[in-house]
């Protein structure tokens, strides 16, 4: 990551742990010194995405195929090209937003209850839901999206039941979550197969669902800029565009930028940040009781619940009172539920445990430290092993007592100068007005 330039305007760190007061924070010259390099470093100098060519999915393409190509491509997320932008060179027209599996985890928890609502109603195919759920609300539903649109398909779908009869009569769950329990094979079907699952392109949720919103930089914006938004903004990635093209130039992510970190070992002030002690940099930043986790023996469905519910992209799997951490679980694993059902036909009494023994354990194998470890070898099993968080552990049971994340390392680094992203909102206004 432009090492020899970033060596260039940062100066010897050594002086500088000469004055430290508490060891709970690096001295504020030292990241202050950071702040101002980062900040004099643009975009541009940040290395392209693998192959020089950013992975773009298009509007048009269905959700189980954009899990496909995500897969293929061992990415987290793309961005949307709009189908119907046609030639046009203004960047705003010609993507949607970004497809990611925080997205997709949302959909398809969403249609979940709305396949089990439309199979307790009676419909053993989704030609029930279009005469049932859909015929009840009107074609109006048919251009909704989002958890309004399925809330009032599943409404829709269950009343018809109850309408008929039919729920009382074969004895059937009244409500979608429970209903959903039950499905088995015959939920694959409706989601992967029947209409209007099976045909359910990205255009259509990637507006209702998406996590985070479309943030582009330019290229001669400041990797300071991108570093904040990755880590005290919370965005997993940020689009680079080049002033008056309107294609994506590059992308960056979490991933990326600790992995470039990495490469500026060697340097004084990289070496010096590293050689601390987890513990002397205040990680982790969350107490043992504040990490979300999953126990071993509870569902599957129910931990990508709580990465939902949490805005998570991954959590830890533990077994007993101590928390034992046996296993770990990421937002990026809800692909083999949908691109290889055949291993869980019964999906909906899965446990985690058994998810991932059927995946293959060192899949899921968790990335552990100490409490004791030191900055750098974080950074290099997060950047080795490519993973987003890593969890802290004590004691010959490996209790969990902390997770540290590519935000939080990436956090060490740098802090937000007053009013910095007055700059950046001037760079979106300005491209707003020059397109």
């Amino acid at each position: 990551m432009a090492q020899a330039e970033m060596t260039s305007r940062i100066p010897n760190c050594d002086a500088y742990f000469e004055t430290i007061q508490s060891k709970k924070k690096l001295p504020y010259s030292l990241q202050e010194s950071l702040t101002a390099a980062f900040a004099q470093i643009p975009v541009s100098s940040f290395p392209e995405v693998p192959g020089g060519k950013v992975i773009e999915i298009q509007g048009d393409t269905t959700v189980i195929d954009a899990v496909r190509i995500l897969s293929e491509h061992n990415i987290l997320a793309a961005p949307v090209r709009n189908s119907e932008a046609g030639d046009s060179i203004n960047w705003r027209e010609r993507y949607l937003g970004v497809i990611d599996y925080a997205a997709i985890i949302l959909w398809v928890l969403e249609n979940a209850e709305l396949a089990a609502a439309a199979l307790s109603a009676g419909s053993a195919t989704a030609a029930g839901v279009g005469a049932g759920a859909v015929g009840a609300l009107g074609a109006a539903a048919l251009g909704a999206t989002g958890p309004v649109a399925v809330a009032g398909l599943a409404f829709a779908a269950v009343g018809a039941a109850v309408a008929g009869g039919m729920a009382a009569e074969k004895g059937i769950w009244k409500d979608a979550p429970t209903a959903a329990d039950k499905l088995g094979e015959d939920f694959y079907k409706v989601l992967l197969q029947e209409e209007p699952f099976k045909s359910t392109t990205v255009k259509s949720i990637v507006q209702s669902y998406r996590w985070a919103p479309f943030l582009p930089v330019g290229l001669d914006s400041s990797m300071l800029t991108v570093l904040l938004l990755l880590s005290k903004y919370r965005l997993r990635n940020v689009p680079v565009i080049e002033t008056g093209k309107p294609f994506i130039k590059n992308f960056i992510t979490q991933t990326a930028v600790v992995q470039g970190l990495r490469q500026c070992k060697g340097r004084d002030w990289f070496d010096c940040i590293a050689a601390r002690t987890l513990s002397d940099l205040g990680l982790p930043f969350m107490l043992h009781n504040e990490v979300i986790s999953i126990n071993s023996d509870e569902l599957i469905l129910e931990a990508f619940k709580r990465m939902k519910d949490n805005k998570i992209g991954g959590l830890p799997v533990v077994e007993g009172p101590g928390r034992k951490i046996v296993g770990s679980l990421s937002i990026r694993d809800i692909k083999f539920l949908l691109l290889k059902p055949d291993l869980f036909s019964d999906f909906r009494q899965l446990t985690v445990m058994d998810f991932m023994k059927t995946i293959g354990y060192t899949m899921a194998s968790p990335t552990t430290c100490l409490p004791d470890a030191c900055l750098g070898s974080v950074i290099d099993s997060l950047a080795l092993k490519s993973v987003h968080r890593i969890y802290v552990v004590e004691g010959d049971d490996h209790e969990l007592v902390g997770v540290v994340t590519l935000r939080d390392v990436i956090s060490c680094f740098i802090y937000e100068p007053p009013n910095h992203f007055d700059n950046y909102f001037g760079f979106a206004m300005k491209e707003m007005l020059n397109q």
